[in-house]
């Protein structure tokens, strides 16, 4: 560990975000009277993950005795980055199966027309190399599969028929004011240009984002969930008592 922490721990891999209520001349004086003396030996090591190939299907159980409910992890690798293309579309698309709870479609499908589920969260992680699709739900064990036949059913659709006009105008919207509510505090700004750094996205990237995603087409989601997303390549993992 010690090891690592000397190799890694360095001033040629590290990023200062200055935020608040200051000037350029007085955040440079404070970083240099703390930082100024601080010094990188030998040679800058990559510290990049690889990337890797998408995972073969896995299911493993963690059985919890406390747990009266089950809580789902459904995740799979992705053979695309944050750079791809592919990333905007699928952002959009994964805005019409999640994050506006009963007026998207895994809410509504699982929840409030079957029933399965107490809560479901899907979400898209990208970064320089690598990139995962998650699934994750809370229900009782036995409806661990039937809500899983779902998921995959509603992701088979996407990636098979256009989303409406409507879904597509909503997604939009949601994405767009996430964007605006990323920005809502000092935090939230500083940790946003601290994120598209260590990315190595432009630090306007917000705005650019939001051009694309108003550009797109359902045409073009559905593109890019045919191409990326494998509905039954998941690896499962459930915490809580054993699914039946």
């Amino acid at each position: 560990m010690k090891a690592f922490h000397d190799a890694t721990i360095r001033p040629d891999l590290t990023t200062i975000v200055v935020i608040g209520d200051t000037t350029a001349e007085e955040a440079r004086a404070v970083i240099g009277r703390w930082f100024g003396g601080w010094r990188a030996t030998g040679i800058r090591p990559d510290t990049t993950p690889a990337p890797v190939p998408p995972n073969a299907p896995a299911a493993v159980a963690v059985v919890d005795a406390e747990a009266v409910q089950d809580t789902v992890y459904l995740a799979e690798q992705l053979t695309l980055n944050r750079f791809d293309p592919d990333f905007y579309p699928l952002e959009l698309g994964t805005h019409v199966l999640g994050g506006g709870f009963y007026a998207t479609r895994l809410y509504h499908d699982l929840r409030q027309i079957a029933g399965y589920v107490y809560t479901v969260d899907v979400h898209l992680d990208a970064a320089k190399t690598r990139a995962a699709y998650a699934v994750t739900y809370g229900c009782d064990p036995h409806n661990v599969s039937k809500a899983r036949a779902l998921i995959e059913r509603d992701l088979d659709q996407m990636r098979s028929q256009e989303v409406s006009e409507g879904e597509l105008h909503q997604a939009k919207a949601l994405l767009l004011r996430e964007i605006v509510l990323n920005e809502s505090s000092e935090e939230a700004v500083a940790h946003g240009l601290l994120a598209r750094a260590e990315l190595g996205l432009p630090l306007d990237e917000p705005l650019i984002a939001s051009r694309k995603f108003y550009a797109l087409t359902a045409r073009e989601v559905r593109a890019a969930f045919e191409r990326a997303i494998r509905p039954h390549g998941w690896v499962q993992v459930v915490r809580g008592p054993a699914p039946h």
